[in-house]
C-alpha cells in the first residue's frame, strides 16, 4: 500500500495552516517519522523547498497520479526543529485537536517582525589626512559635513543614532562622507532584551549542607543513562531558587541551556533579578506583555546560541535551545501551568517529554508540590527530595486560624477579624508591612452558612453545589441539583449566602478603618498595563505602602523583609467550589500566603480566616504540615477514584443548536458505553462513565455545551477513547457543525 506524507513549508515564515501531500519514495518508507526534515518539489520549474513531516497516511487526498514525490531527507536541518515539530506530534496524540493547533502552540513565534538593526559609524582616514579634509570642508563652508568629521576626529567611533540624534546630521550628509571614502557605516542585526538588568560581578553563592547534597543528587541523576524527573518539595525560604542557578551553572559550564518556567508574569521581576545577577545577559525572558518583535527577538537569540537561561511562563517551554540541559518548573503545583485553550497540554508532562527527546533533566520544585507529582514521587516515577527547614536559620511564621461563625456570634461583621485588626494596628505603629490576600479565583457561587459554617454538596461527587442564575444548586461533574436554600439545612440560620466582597471593596474598607495607611491593590484591574506587576512590587518593596492587598498573584514567590502579617481574609473561597481539587488547593494557597510572612529578622504572623477551622486542608496549613495533608487527601482521591490515582478525561461538546448538542452527547455515551460492553480485553471493564450534563456555563454567546467525564485508572485507555472518537468525528462528516474538545485530568474545569 502506497505511503504518503502531509509535510508543512517552512515553519520559520509561521505557514502553519496549509500541509502538502507527497508520495513516500519506497526507499524512504523505513527512514520517515513524524517530524523528519525533508526536501520536496514545489510548484513549477523544478524548485525545491525544506519541510517537516507532520503525517503519514495510507489515503490520497487527491489524484495518486498528480502527487509528487519526496526529493530526499534534509540532512542540513536544525536538529531543534525537528524536535519541536515532533514534540508538536505528542502534544496532538495526547491533548486531542489539531496538529495545527498542536504547531501553533510549540512554534507560537508564527510571523516574523521587522528585524532591529543596529548601526556604527567607522572613520577611515588617519589622523593627518582627517585634518586635511577638515580644511576643506571649512573653505566650503560644508558645515554639517565639518561637524560630523570634527566629532570622528575626537571619536573615530560613533552610533548612527548620536550622529543623527545629538549632532543633527542627515542621512545624505552621512551618506556623501560614505561615498568619498571618508567613513564606513557597518549594519548588523541588533536583538530586542527586555531583561536589561546589571550582573552582580561580585555575585558568590555559598550553599548551605541541605542544598549542596541536593545539587550533588541531581547532577548525579542528570549524568545518568536515563536521567528521572527530580522532585524538589522545599518549605517556603528553603533556598530552592540557589539550587536551581547553581544546576543551571554546571550546564553553562559544559555548554548546555536551561529552561526556568515561572506561574506568573508577577514573578519574572524578581526572578530576573536573581538569575540576572548570577548570570548576566545570558538570560532571558518571554511573557505575554512583550511586544511580538520582542519574544521574536528572544527565540532567535535561543537558536543562535545567544543566551543560556530563558525565564518564563509555560510558552517558554518551547524556546528552540539546540543543546537543553535542564527543564526548571518552579512552584510546579499551579494551575497556570496547564493550558485552558486546545490543545490543552500540561507543561509538567510535555516538558519530561521534551526532556526525554533532549537528553536533558526535569526539575519540580514548590513548598506545596502538586498532589499528581507527590504521588508519583511516592509511587518511585520520581525522585524525591526534602528541604524541611529556611536556608538561613529562620523561624517559620507563627499562624492563628479566627473562626468567623464566632466572629459573628460576637456582633462583629466586617471582613476583618478582631485579631487580625488587632495586628495589622501593631504592624502599622511599627511601621512593619502586612500583606492581604483574598482568593477571588475561588468565588464561582457556593452556597455557605455564616451561623455554622455548612456548604451544600453533592450527594454523590462530594463537591460544592454552584448556584446559578435560575435559583437552582447544581453539580458540574454529575449534574444533581437542588432548589436554593433560604434557610441553612444544618441550623436553620437565614445567613446563608455567597461571598460577595472583590479587592476594591476590601480596599475601601481597610482605608475606612485605618485611614493613615498607605496601601496598594494588586489584581487583574490595577496590572493590565505593560510594567503593571513591577510597578506595584516594586513600590511596596521600597517601602512607598505599608499594606498590599491583592489576589493570588501577591502570595506566590516574592521576598518581602519588611512584612511580617499576612492575612488570609476569605480561606473558604478556595475551599469549596465544585472541584475535586477544591482542598488541595486551599491547602497551597494558604501555605503559600503564610510563606510571605517574615523573610526578613523579624518573626512573621499569619492570621486564616474561615468558617471551617477544622477542615484538614485548613488545619495542616497553619501548621505547615504537607504530609498530614497529602495522606488525607490522597484518602479522599482514592475513595472516590479521582486523578492521580484515577486519571480522567473530560470531552466537551459545543454547538450554536442545543437539540443537536444534546442528541450529540446522547450518542457518544451510547457509543463509548457500547465499546466498554463490547470489549474483549477486559481493559475497559473498569471505565467509569459520567454524564453527559451540564457543564459549569452551559451557553456562552448562544453556542451550547454539554459534557461526558470518563474515569480509569490507565491514561492510556483514555487516549484510546479520544482517538476512537476523533475517528467516528473525521468518518461522520454530518457532525462537522458540532465542536469536540478534550481535556485530560483537568485544572481549572470548563
Amino acid at each position: 500500500m502506497r505511503l504518503y506524507a502531509n509535510i508543512i513549508i517552512d515553519i520559520s515564515q509561521g505557514k502553519l495552516d496549509k500541509t502538502f501531500q507527497y508520495a513516500v519514495p519506497e526507499q524512504m518508507r523505513d527512514q520517515l517519522t513524524v517530524g523528519a526534515p525533508v526536501i520536496v518539489p514545489f510548484g513549477n520549474g523544478g524548485r525545491t523547498i525544506k519541510g517537516f513531516v507532520v503525517e503519514l497516511t495510507t489515503t490520497a487526498e487527491y489524484d495518486p497520479a498528480k502527487i509528487k514525490e519526496i526529493k530526499s531527507l534534509d540532512t542540513d536541518a536544525m536538529p531543534i526543529e525537528s524536535q519541536l515539530v515532533t514534540l508538536a506530534a505528542w502534544i496532538r496524540k495526547h491533548y486531542g485537536g489539531t496538529m495545527n493547533h498542536a504547531l501553533k502552540t510549540v512554534i507560537p513565534i508564527r510571523q516574523k517582525t521587522a528585524e532591529k538593526e543596529k548601526k556604527v559609524i567607522h572613520l577611515l582616514l588617519d589622523k593627518e589626512q582627517a585634518m586635511e579634509q577638515l580644511l576643506t570642508y571649512r573653505r566650503k563652508h560644508n558645515t554639517a559635513r565639518e561637524r560630523l568629521l570634527e566629532a570622528l576626529i575626537t571619536q573615530p567611533e560613533l552610533a548612527y543614532e548620536v550622529v543623527t540624534q545629538k549632532l543633527h546630521i542627515t542621512a545624505n550628509v552621512i551618506r556623501a562622507l560614505e561615498e568619498q571614502c571618508i567613513l564606513r557605516v557597518e549594519r548588523y542585526r541588533s536583538y530586542r532584551n527586555p531583561a536589561n538588568y546589571e550582573q552582580d560581578a561580585d555575585y558568590a553563592l555559598a550553599l548551605n549542607p541541605t542544598q549542596q547534597e541536593v545539587v550533588s543528587s541531581i547532577l548525579k541523576n542528570a549524568a545518568s543513562d536515563h536521567p528521572k524527573t527530580c522532585l524538589i518539595h522545599g518549605v517556603t525560604g528553603s533556598g530552592k531558587t540557589e539550587v536551581y542557578m547553581e544546576l543551571i551553572a554546571d550546564a553553562v559550564a559544559k555548554g548546555k541551556q536551561s529552561i526556568v518556567l515561572i506561574p506568573e508574569i508577577a514573578l519574572t521581576y524578581q526572578t530576573v533579578m536573581r538569575f540576572q545577577n548570577r548570570f548576566g545577559d545570558r538570560v532571558s525572558i518571554l511573557n505575554s506583555k512583550m511586544s511580538a518583535g520582542e519574544r521574536f527577538d528572544q527565540f532567535e537569540r535561543a537558536k543562535n546560541g545567544q543566551i543560556d537561561v530563558m525565564i518564563g511562563p509555560r510558552s517558554a517551554l518551547f524556546t528552540p535551545f539546540s543543546n537543553l540541559g535542564y527543564i526548571i518548573i518552579d512552584e510546579e503545583h499551579e494551575a497556570s501551568y496547564k493550558s485552558e485553550t486546545v490543545p490543552r497540554y500540561h507543561a509538567r508532562e510535555t516538558a519530561i517529554e521534551r526532556a526525554r527527546m533532549a537528553g536533558a533533566t526535569v526539575v519540580l520544585g514548590s513548598a506545596t508540590p502538586s498532589i499528581d507529582s507527590y504521588y508519583k514521587a511516592v509511587q518511585g516515577e520520581y525522585l524525591l527530595f526534602e528541604m524541611t527547614k529556611r536556608a538561613v536559620a529562620k523561624q517559620l511564621p507563627v499562624c492563628y486560624v479566627v473562626d468567623l461563625r464566632e466572629e459573628l456570634k460576637e456582633h462583629n461583621y466586617s471582613i476583618l477579624s478582631r485579631k487580625l485588626e488587632e495586628l495589622m494596628e501593631d504592624r502599622l505603629q511599627k511601621k512593619e508591612q502586612i500583606m492581604l490576600f483574598l482568593n477571588r479565583r475561588g468565588m464561582s457561587g457556593f452556597v455557605s452558612c455564616r451561623s455554622c459554617g455548612y456548604v451544600i454538596k453533592c450527594p454523590h461527587c462530594d463537591v460544592s453545589l454552584s448556584a446559578h442564575k435560575n435559583g437552582r444548586l447544581v453539580c458540574h461533574y454529575c449534574g444533581y441539583e437542588r432548589e436554593a436554600a433560604d434557610h441553612c439545612p444544618s441550623c436553620g440560620s437565614p445567613h446563608i449566602s455567597g461571598f460577595k466582597a472583590g479587592t476594591q471593596k476590601i480596599e475601601l474598607l481597610v482605608h475606612k478603618r485605618f485611614p493613615q495607611a498607605r496601601i496598594l491593590r494588586m489584581d487583574t484591574d490595577t496590572t493590565k498595563n505593560k510594567d503593571g506587576h513591577e510597578k506595584i512590587l516594586s513600590a511596596f518593596a521600597n517601602y512607598e505602602a505599608d499594606i498590599l492587598i491583592g489576589t493570588q498573584m501577591i502570595v506566590k514567590g516574592h521576598d518581602f523583609a519588611n512584612v511580617t502579617l499576612v492575612g488570609v481574609l476569605a480561606a473558604d473561597l478556595s475551599l469549596h467550589v465544585g472541584d475535586y481539587r477544591a482542598s488541595e488547593r486551599t491547602f497551597q494557597l494558604l501555605t503559600q500566603a503564610a510563606g510571605r510572612a517574615g523573610r526578613g529578622d523579624k518573626v512573621g504572623e499569619v492570621v486564616i480566616q474561615t468558617y471551617d477551622p477544622s477542615h484538614y486542608s485548613i488545619v495542616a496549613a497553619a501548621a505547615q504540615d504537607y504530609n498530614a495533608f497529602y495522606k488525607q487527601e490522597i484518602a479522599y482521591r482514592s475513595m472516590l477514584k479521582y486523578p492521580p490515582v484515577w486519571n480522567m478525561l473530560v470531552i466537551l461538546l459545543s454547538s450554536a443548536v442545543e437539540d443537536r448538542c444534546i442528541r450529540m452527547a446522547g450518542l457518544l455515551a451510547r457509543i463509548i458505553e457500547n465499546t466498554k460492553k463490547n470489549d474483549t480485553t477486559d481493559r475497559l471493564s473498569r471505565l467509569q462513565i459520567i454524564g453527559p450534563t451540564e457543564p459549569a456555563v452551559a451557553k456562552v454567546n448562544d453556542i451550547y455545551k454539554r459534557v461526558l467525564y470518563l474515569k480509569h485508572p490507565a491514561y492510556d485507555v483514555l487516549v484510546q477513547i479520544k482517538d476512537a472518537i476523533e475517528t467516528y468525528m473525521e468518518k461522520n462528516r454530518q457532525y462537522q457543525d458540532i465542536l469536540i474538545q478534550f481535556d485530560f485530568n483537568p485544572m481549572n474545569g470548563f
